[in-house]
């Protein structure tokens, strides 16, 4: 007996690249074109223009950006908007629904980290950084520390707040701060996961800290990377012979 076709739709506005009832597929047909995740990515913060997120994605094409927004606007993931006045510059922004993905990129961050093949030292978006903080953060570690962290990332400032082993992050100045830290976000990066000294990154330059320098001493700490997956298979190689 053959089995009736129970679901339908409509001819789809874009095209789709399974035809699989799995939830994963269809993430995979609304953000799995090349850049699509990242373009998401970097609106967690907030709203965007299109000069900044090219600006935020060095690699992409203009032709390109536009192809990945139509396509995240048209699945409900993003709206176009204007900023309020005086501004009212035209800005993207995601919707509550596309504010949900965040733990998508935690997840996967967490994972692709462990990949022997991972290189921190390529080039690092400011919202990248601020994802990976929430991302990481050791609740044993930061237990006992309410303090606010100020970052100035070229031209966006965030502001951390640590308290009760987690850390919420919203993109605003950062005056006020206990402590704030002022560089690239790769040389932040440097001294967070690279293990580098601050005092060594404030002498050649590229780091500047203002505020609690024992404070900072053990932020930086509060943030392990997992072990790399080639190790642990070595290790299960290793129980086994």
């Amino acid at each position: 007996m053959q089995l009736k076709k129970i679901t339908t739709h409509s001819e789809s506005p874009h095209r789709r690249w399974y035809e699989d009832a799995c939830g994963t597929a269809h993430a995979l047909e609304l953000v799995g074109e090349r850049w699509a995740l990242l373009v998401v990515r970097e609106l967690m913060f907030g709203p965007k223009r299109f000069s900044d997120l090219r600006a935020d994605l060095p690699g992409i094409s203009a032709n390109i950006l536009t192809q990945r927004l139509e396509g995240l606007e048209r699945a409900g993931i993003l709206i176009r908007t204007k900023l309020p006045p005086p501004a009212s510059t035209p800005v993207y922004e995601l919707t509550a629904w596309g504010y949900e993905s965040e733990p998508i990129f935690q997840t996967l961050g967490r994972w692709a980290a462990r990949s022997p093949e991972h290189d921190p030292s390529l080039p690092l978006s400011a919202v990248s950084l601020m994802l990976s903080l929430r991302t990481m953060i050791d609740p044993l570690r930061a237990e006992g520390i309410d303090a606010r962290i100020g970052f100035r990332l070229g031209e966006e400032s965030f502001l951390a707040h640590l308290a009760g082993g987690g850390i919420e992050i919203v993109r605003k100045a950062s005056d006020g701060a206990d402590l704030i830290f002022t560089g690239s976000p790769q040389m932040v990066a440097a001294t967070i996961y690279g293990g580098q000294p601050i005092e060594a990154l404030e002498a050649a330059g590229v780091l500047q800290l203002d505020g609690d320098r024992a404070l900072a001493n053990r932020f930086v700490t509060l943030f392990p990377l997992p072990p790399k997956a080639d190790h642990l298979l070595a290790a299960a190689l290793q129980s086994r012979d």
